[in-house]
């Protein structure tokens, strides 16, 4: 089977069986993350709840040249050390011009603790992006490649 329709069945297949979850209490690691095992054949998945942060044009994009390379260095080095701190997985910018900046994925046991970490980045202070964070479930390892 082709690698990319391999990947395409699995992951509809998680999210039917996520499907199915919703509502029911989720259980709990000792880090306090919400996490379910998916069975597909012989393999067993740990399924993570991470959340999805999309970085959004925010409404002051007004500063001056310097002040804006000065809060995009404040940016990249705030997530850099979120990821020293492994609170997040991911983060890049988008190629597009749709009004979405980028994505981060933070790793964290909640919502408000995400919402609370995205919220102390310099660009979202300043008003140069805003934030839009889902729940997003992935296998625990699963790599990009």
């Amino acid at each position: 089977m082709p690698m990319k329709l391999y990947f395409l069945l699995l992951f509809t297949l998680l999210g039917l069986s996520f499907n199915g979850l919703r509502g029911q209490s989720m259980p709990v690691d000792t880090a306090g993350f919400q996490t379910f095992t998916h069975q597909s054949g012989d393999t067993t998945y740990l399924m993570k709840q991470y959340f999805m942060c999309f970085l959004k044009v925010g409404p002051r994009r007004d500063q001056d040249e310097a002040t804006a390379a000065e809060i995009q260095e404040g940016h990249l080095a705030h997530l850099a050390e979120l990821g020293q701190q492994r609170k997040i997985c991911l983060a890049g910018p988008f190629a597009d011009d749709s009004g979405i900046q980028g994505v981060v994925i933070y790793s964290t046991p909640t919502y408000e603790e995400a919402v609370k970490l995205a919220n102390q980045d310099p660009a979202v202070l300043a008003g140069r992006l805003v934030v839009e964070i889902h729940p997003f479930w992935a296998a625990v390892g699963a790599q990009l490649f």
